[in-house]
């Protein structure tokens, strides 16, 4: 990065959120601007942690100080005060101050919000009942582990990645599992449906369940949770349900503001509100009219909010989302545009042997799009090959078998 040389006066920076953006920002700051105050407010009871790690080891070692983004030194050494356990209610924009819970006004000279988002609630008959979970935080995870010890059938509405994660470790721990998906394929934003195909099998070989094409209508059961029914009738078993069907940003923050938001809390390029001051990034903004919500993304932004709020003039870019998933037997990845349309110039696709499977989507001579399955490698090749920008030209790429060409083009990122 290259810093604008700034005379500072001394700040005090409140940041509203304890993820990766928020910490992202926290060290950007601190990169540039060694001596004005940083505060970071967090409403979970726990220090910021990663939580991307939470569906990946849900049965795994959940102590809090190995799932620490920065150890609890860090904050100390680099002078930023971290209050857990602090829910901040609201912002007065005329007066400068983050409102608390409790009542308590935060003053501050720069903010940012960085309170990110929460599970959408599916609108299911029974989705309130004991037994239906959601997991988006570390308590969340705790919750469902106590729960888990006298389940026996777990019901996962959605078929995303995290849903994923989750099936494939309770079915390793012996629990029956369904995995409910409205869409008529898994993962159908990150995988064509050869790939998602691939994918079904080998969930379905370690004997889940996977119902594609499905809306659960209704979560039945008197004390706890029973059963399941789904639009079209059919019936099932369970004793725990696991929902995950997509994130609402934390807009509540800035109700009774003039802070422009839509889906989330708008921000430019700079992650900028439509305020003097206060800057938003990861779930809870919105950038071009989309939140992402990845968290990829979430840490990108937060280094260019932290930039910003001390004058840098950083801008972001939007990066080619990446996805991966390792599980049931099987690695998958998928980066860019995975679709073939009109705009695609030229689509290479292959596959060696049964358990690997390769596409690359390539326009205006450029790398924009790949899936992958079984092959690390190959894909970490093609995801530079994407972040690198490299020119291909699609005439010759056309001639080439998929291992041909990525060596080719590997050989020509290497010169």
């Amino acid at each position: 990065m290259n810093k604008k040389e700034v005379f500072f006066l001394e700040e005090k920076i409140v940041i509203i959120g304890s993820g990766i953006a928020a910490i992202s920002a926290a060290k950007a700051i601190r990169e540039i601007d060694k001596q004005s105050e940083i505060v970071i407010f967090g409403e979970e009871k726990f220090y910021p942690y990663y939580r991307i790690k939470i569906s990946k080891g849900l049965l795994g070692n959940f102590e809090e100080d190995k799932l620490l983004i920065q150890k609890k030194k860090w904050y100390t050494d680099n002078n930023i005060q971290v209050y857990s356990d602090n829910k901040v209610t609201g912002v007065d924009t005329k007066n400068k101050e983050a409102i608390l819970e409790d009542g308590t006004r935060v003053p501050y000279t720069k903010l940012l919000l960085a309170n990110g988002a929460s599970n959408l609630t599916p609108p299911i008959k029974g989705i309130d009942k004991p037994g239906v979970f959601n997991l988006r935080t570390l308590d969340g995870a705790l919750k469902i582990l106590e729960y888990l010890n006298n389940v026996k059938r777990v019901l996962l509405i959605g078929g995303g990645v995290q849903n994923l994660e989750i099936a494939n470790i309770l079915s390793e721990c012996g629990k029956k599992v369904i995995i409910a998906e409205f869409a008529s394929r898994l993962m159908p934003r990150q995988l064509d449906e050869f790939a998602s195909d691939k994918l079904k099998k080998s969930i379905e070989a370690q004997n889940i369940e996977v119902m594609l094409d499905t809306q659960v209508q209704e979560i039945f059961g008197e004390e706890k949770v029973k059963g399941f029914i789904t639009k079209s009738g059919a019936q099932g078993a369970c004793d725990m349900v696991i929902y995950s069907t997509g994130i609402m940003p934390n807009v509540s923050i800035a109700q009774n503001t003039d802070l422009e938001v839509n889906k989330g809390i708008v921000v430019n390029n700079k992650m900028q509100t439509n305020m003097k001051d206060i800057f938003a990034a990861g779930d809870v903004s919105e950038f071009n009219g989309r939140a992402y919500g990845l968290w990829s993304m979430a840490m990108q932004q937060g280094k260019v909010a932290g930039a910003n709020i001390c004058n840098q003039d950083l801008i972001f870019e939007h990066s080619a989302p990446v996805t991966s998933l390792s599980a049931f037997g099987i690695s998958v990845f998928s980066m860019g545009y995975i679709e073939g349309d009109q705009d695609i110039d030229l689509l290479v696709e292959g596959s060696d042997n049964e358990h690997k499977y390769y596409k690359i989507l390539i326009r205006n001579n450029h790398i924009v799009g790949t899936i992958v399955l079984g092959d690390n490698k190959k894909f970490m090749v093609i995801k530079s090959l994407i972040e690198n920008k490299i020119e291909v030209n699609i005439n010759e790429a056309a001639k080439y078998s998929i291992d041909e060409f990525i060596e080719i083009i590997s050989n020509k990122k290497g010169n």
